[in-house]
């Protein structure tokens, strides 16, 4: 059942979904123009480099993270931030388990389909 458009979203009553090998995700609130998604690594998991056509900003909720955007990384811990412009090969390493809150624009067609 699509949430696409609630204004709510419980997290509690959302499924996550395999992103990937000790990666998971849950689609939170989203419309066309936006998406925020929750992404939990367990550590030493990784966010494989790709690129998309989306604006990426993210936090990181919990945990230690290695973030690559264009080449520059960064170590990132809990409340830090990051942003990755459309098209920007960019990944991430659990360094220790944590979870990115992940907000798109335009949303992520393909998280739902």
């Amino acid at each position: 059942m699509s949430h696409k458009n609630e204004p709510f979203a419980s997290d509690a009553a959302l499924p996550w979904e395999p992103a990937g090998e000790g990666v998971t995700r849950k689609v939170l609130t989203y419309r066309d123009e936006v998406m925020m998604v929750r992404v939990r690594f367990e550590a030493g998991a990784v966010g494989a480099a790709h690129s998309h056509p989306h604006i990426q900003c993210s936090l990181v909720e919990s945990g230690v993270f290695k973030i690559t955007i264009g080449g520059r990384s960064q170590r990132l811990v809990a409340g830090d931030s990051f942003l990755v412009p459309p098209d920007v090969v960019h990944g991430a390493v659990a360094v220790e388990a944590g979870t990115l809150v992940d907000v798109f624009t335009p949303m992520r067609a393909d998280f739902v389909a």
